[in-house]
Parts: structure tokens; sequence; C-alpha cells
């Protein structure tokens, strides 16, 4: 197979999120190398779409721009750039359909256009593709392509992305942009539009977050099914994202469901306190505390991306070395830059408002 890449672009991209994002740098302490240098090279990719959308002055062009980009990775003609360079050989590697990345092109063209979804079937549509994309790209980095495993891992995107709405409502609405369903808004008696001039608390908004709340929960739920199904050495952190990314939702609950006027943060006391029966089970074989059948169907809205990865080929198989593990202070910090990095989109959009 053709590389596009060297060492030294794996090493460029490294240093661009060490600068820029501490999360996606730390998260290479906690993965195996076999999975640590295509998942930079991956969130690379993924980083530098987001900041060509959020950060232009003409957003829809920085759309086609990234669909040049993308078509040339694919092509097996990347741009001279080294995220670009290390993204083609990520694809080409681990035989990523064409389809998920540019799934994600399609929700970052959605928010340049401020969408609206009008129903919650319609807002699963969109974190399917901001969120599920990269939750299944990951699973596929880490070897796993089976339906049931990159369905949970969609799951687990599209929860985050839920929990993301639910937190920001407020901070949302302020720069004019709405996630909540327009149809839950009507049912509640609330017109859309006078309440995104004028956002306001009050019991009607409280009882919405609660039901994204609720269903982000069973999300959460469905894809630790997933989780146990990774390779060992990437369960604990990907549990410990999925415990502390849900725990927003619970902080949101102790504040009355009150992310208009406030936004709910997870203390780091906190955090450290519900990582402890996490890492208490880092030195061995890891399996989750509560079990769900098997058999669950996957998000209508994330077919699409499971069926891209059951229609394309498998790489051909390669037996690892035995990963080299890291420290567990290295551990600790990366999970809690994970929990950071999960909110780095939202805060980058709102700075620019």
């Amino acid at each position: 197979m053709t590389s596009f890449s060297t060492p030294s672009d794996i090493a460029a991209c490294r240093e661009l999120l060490r600068g820029g994002s501490r999360t996606f740098f730390a998260a290479s302490l906690v993965l195996p190398r076999r999975v640590s240098d295509p998942a930079i090279a991956l969130y690379a990719f993924c980083r530098l779409a987001d900041d060509a959308v959020d950060l232009g002055n003409d957003r829809r062009a920085a759309v086609d721009r990234l669909q040049d980009r993308l078509d040339r990775a694919y092509r097996g003609q990347p741009l001279p750039m080294p995220a670009d360079r290390a993204f083609a050989d990520v694809v080409a590697r681990f035989s990523i359909p064409r389809e998920l990345p540019q799934a994600l092109l399609e929700g970052l063209a959605w928010d340049a256009s401020d969408r609206r979804y009008e129903t919650m079937f319609d807002l699963f549509a969109y974190a399917a593709r901001v969120a599920g994309t990269v939750g299944a790209m990951m699973t596929l980095v880490m070897g796993r392509r089976l339906p049931d495993i990159v369905a949970r891992a969609c799951d687990l995107g599209v929860a985050m992305q839920l929990t993301n709405i639910a937190r920001d409502v407020g901070e949302d609405a302020r720069a004019g942009r709405l996630y909540l369903p327009l149809q839950w808004l009507r049912e509640a008696g609330i017109d859309p539009e006078r309440w995104l001039a004028r956002p306001v608390f009050n019991a009607e908004i409280a009882a919405i977050v609660q039901r994204l709340l609720d269903t982000a929960d069973v999300l959460y739920d469905r894809a630790t099914r997933g989780i146990e199904n990774l390779p060992v050495s990437c369960r604990p952190g990907i549990y410990a994202a999925r415990l502390l990314y849900a725990e927003i939702g619970r902080e949101l609950e102790r504040q009355n469901l009150d992310s208009v006027s406030r936004r709910a943060v997870v203390s780091t006391k906190r955090k450290l306190a519900l990582l402890v029966r996490v890492f208490a089970l880092l030195q061995t074989e890891w399996t989750p505390a509560r079990r769900l059948p098997f058999s669950l169907s996957q998000l209508e809205e994330t077919r699409f991306l499971i069926d891209a990865v059951a229609a394309t080929p498998a790489p051909p198989v390669v037996r690892p070395a035995k990963p080299r593990m890291p420290k567990i202070e290295d551990r600790v910090v990366w999970v809690i830059d994970l929990f950071e990095r999960l909110e780095r989109r939202d805060q980058m959009q709102r700075s620019q408002i």
C-alpha cells in the first residue's frame, strides 16, 4: 500500500493537537501506539475541518474547500499538508468508507446554513453526522467493524451531542442558534421564533431539556454494550468518557434543568470521584457492571453509516505487537481532558458570534 505520510507528518499532527487540543494530544497517552497514531491523524483532520467552518468568514465556502480536500484524500492525491497526507493514509489503511467523513462535512454544512430541526428524528440525523461519524471512524481505527459494535459507537456519539444541546440551550439561543426540536417547543406552547428572540427559562423548557437527557441516557446505556467489545486496551478510557459526559446531564438535573441562564459544569472533584471505579478496573480484564441485551436496534438515522461500513471490505488483518500501557496518572489526565475536548466544537462556535 502506498504511504502518503511520513513520521514527521504524524509528529506535526501531534504538535498541532498539543497546542490547540489538549484532549486529542492526551488521547495518545492512553491508546496503544497502533491506535494512537491513526487516531491523531483522524483527529487532526476533523479538528481542522471544524476550524475551517467555525472560524472562517465564509462558512459555506469553507465547506466547499473541505469537500475538495476530502476528494483528494480519497483519490490518493492529498494536499501537501501533514494532516491531509496522514488522513489519506488512515482512510486507506483502515478501509474507512467515504460515506463517513462525507456525512461529517454534510453536518458542518447544516451548521453553516443555520439549519433547524423539526422533530427528534431530524435532530438524530444531525447528531449522526457531526458526532456519530467520528465514533464510527474511531471504532474502525480500533479494529472493530461488526454492525452491532459500530451501531453502539454511533449511539455514543449521538448521546454526547444531545447532551451538548441540552447543556447549551441558552448560549445557543443567544447566538441565534436553535437545536431543540421545533415540534417539542410547539407542543409545549412555545413559539420557536419568539422564544429565540427572547430566550427565557421556564417549566416548559425544563421539560424539553429533560426529554433530551432521557433520550441521551438510553443511548449511553446502549453504547456500553459496544464498549465491552472494543480491544481491552481501549475500553477503560472510552467507558470513562461515556460516564463523565453523561454526568453533565446529572449536573443539569441538580441545577433544576436550567441551561438557559447558566451552563452546567462538572467539577474536577466530581470527575475524579466518578473515575475511582473506572480506574480500579484498569489493571484487570474489564467488563461493565450493567449488562443490556445485545440485540438492540440501531437508530434509523445512523443506519447509513453502519451499512457503509458493512459494505466496505475490511483491511488485511495485521497482528499487533503487545501494546505498551501508559502510566496510571497519564490515563487520569487523558480522561479529564477528553471531557473538555468533546465540548470544543460548541465553544469555538460561540466565541465567533
